[in-house]
């Protein structure tokens, strides 16, 4: 994982927000090869959710529309879904580091380490929220104890902090501190970041910035019902910002401050409900694969009964193994059936009939709804894992395996030399491509170090136009999986790549 953060930075994927100032914790900045990444993403799911939808348990295409609402809405929205009373995240404070964490993010174990002795002693309570963190910290407490084996072993046998007793509480050694009972007790912590509208700023003149793009769907379903020729089931889609003022920022750009997510919200008739979330999930599951993310590193994790929200009939996480939770798989995107909870929430806090008429069955009902909601963020992330390779045989040792279609870059083009009219095709031929494929022209440095510099960025092909191309009107064509050359006509380089990236 530090290879590839590394990686996201040296090549301009990723890159810390604020960095000339220190930084910002929770805040990162996409580069060039990243925002286009990003962007070949979200083009792909908005093609394939909204432009050309896929087709039904019937086999006919289903009827999803797009919108994009704003940031900022009204309060009284948040209060009508639960938001402002109820969308705090447990705290943890630390007295010894200042460092803050989710409490339902430590995990707690009692260490033993086995003495040259015999004797088993206990370090004590460890509290933790990454494990290789704990690792090190081992390590330490290990060598002040006098030395010995840390007894640790996977399956280890973690506890929350928050199912701790009070008195084990104190006991607890935090993630970055040295001595125990540093820890305060859990307490809320509201997620959404606050705002205000107008010269005033008062709590009449309070607004959020949304921790969620699926309200806004939401206060402009009716509109979209009465202006588009729409009717259950049907879906409305949407990309964009939010906003959640995260205790923990952690792990790269899994879990930030400022994200986006890609939601759809499908509306359906309430006994269809269950038919529609079964069918989302397994949908989901397929289209991640479809963007080359390997089947075995994809898991439906289906909530238990006991853990469900309140106002769900289902929901499953499609989870993915990240390098950072190996073996252990973590969230990408979740399905949700919500029922009809959303739109009576909004239906009686601004009095406003939400009922869908259904004339062809002479009945009125308000539809339910099933949310397929992913982190546009997140899934950048997850193709940048799935895609990392490292092979010291190759020019670059560190390389991109992405799917061709979302390559920020699809063909490099290249001169083998400077001269001899090399620069004139090479030009000619990147001034054409360039048209409907996302190009980059180089002609510095040798042609390994120009392979190496695409293979990093994740580019496909790269053309190269050599000292016989004057003569046979061919040029070299290197497929960036297998490093193999084939030469491919000069006429027929258009046609080669249009194929390849189908």
């Amino acid at each position: 994982m530090s290879r590839l953060v590394s990686l996201c930075k040296r090549r301009g994927f990723v890159y810390p927000a604020s960095e000339i100032y220190g930084g910002l914790n929770g805040f990162w900045d996409f580069g060039p090869l990243g925002v286009q990444l990003k962007n070949n993403l979200r083009d792909a799911w908005w093609h394939d959710m909204v432009e050309c939808p896929p087709l039904g348990p019937d086999g006919k295409p289903l009827s999803i529309v797009g919108v994009d609402t704003a940031i900022i809405q009204h309060p009284k929205a948040w209060v009508a879904s639960g938001h402002v009373g109820g969308f705090a995240d447990l705290m943890v404070d630390c007295r010894e580091t200042k460092n803050r964490y989710r409490a339902d993010h430590i995990m707690v174990e009692e260490v033993l380490v086995a003495k040259k002795s015999g004797e088993v002693k206990s370090l004590g309570l460890f509290g933790y929220v990454d494990k290789d963190d704990l690792q090190k910290k081992l390590k330490k407490f290990v060598q002040k104890s006098g030395g010995g084996d840390i007894k640790y072993h996977e399956p280890s046998n973690p506890r929350p902090y928050t199912s701790l007793s009070t008195n084990e509480r104190s006991q607890v050694i935090g993630p970055d501190a040295e001595n125990p009972g540093t820890l305060t007790e859990p307490r809320a912590f509201n997620l959404m970041f606050h705002s205000y509208t107008g010269v005033f700023q008062d709590e009449d003149s309070k607004v959020y910035l949304r921790p969620e793009t699926a309200q806004g769907i939401f206060l402009e379903y009716k509109n979209v019902l009465d202006s588009n020729r729409v009717r259950p089931p049907f879906g409305i889609a949407q990309v964009g910002k939010s906003f959640r003022n995260e205790v923990t920022p952690r792990n790269f750009i899994f879990r930030t401050r400022e994200f986006e997510q890609m939601e759809m919200e499908f509306f359906c008739a309430p006994e269809d409900g269950l038919m529609w979330y079964e069918f989302w999930v397994a949908e989901r599951l397929r289209w991640w694969e479809e963007q080359g993310v390997k089947k075995d590193n994809l898991f439906r994790h289906i909530i238990p009964e006991s853990e469900l929200s309140h106002y769900s009939k289902g929901t499953s996480d499609i989870e993915y193994r990240y390098p950072f939770t190996a073996p252990e798989f973590g969230e990408l995107e979740g399905v949700a059936y919500r029922t009809d909870y959303d739109l009576k929430q909004h239906q009686e806090h601004s009095k406003v009939n939400l009922e869908y008429i259904d004339q062809e069955q002479n009945r009125r009902y308000i539809p339910h709804v099933v949310e397929p909601a992913s982190g546009l963020t997140r899934g950048v992330l997850v193709l940048l894992c799935e895609a990392y390779q490292y092979d010291e045989s190759r020019a670059s040792p560190e390389w991109l395996k992405l799917k061709p279609s979302l390559a920020p870059i699809k063909v490099g083009i290249f001169p083998l030399v400077n001269k001899d009219g090399m620069p004139e095709v090479a030009e000619k031929l990147y001034l054409d491509l360039r048209k409907d494929y996302t190009c980059q022209y180089d002609a510095k440095q040798s042609i390994g170090k120009r392979y190496a510099r695409m293979d990093e960025a994740g580019t496909p092909f790269c053309v190269t136009v050599d000292g016989d191309t004057l003569k046979d009107q061919a040029v070299t064509i290197r497929d960036r999986d297998t490093a193999q050359q084939e030469r491919v006509a000069l006429a027929n380089v258009r046609a080669y790549v249009k194929e390849k990236l189908g």
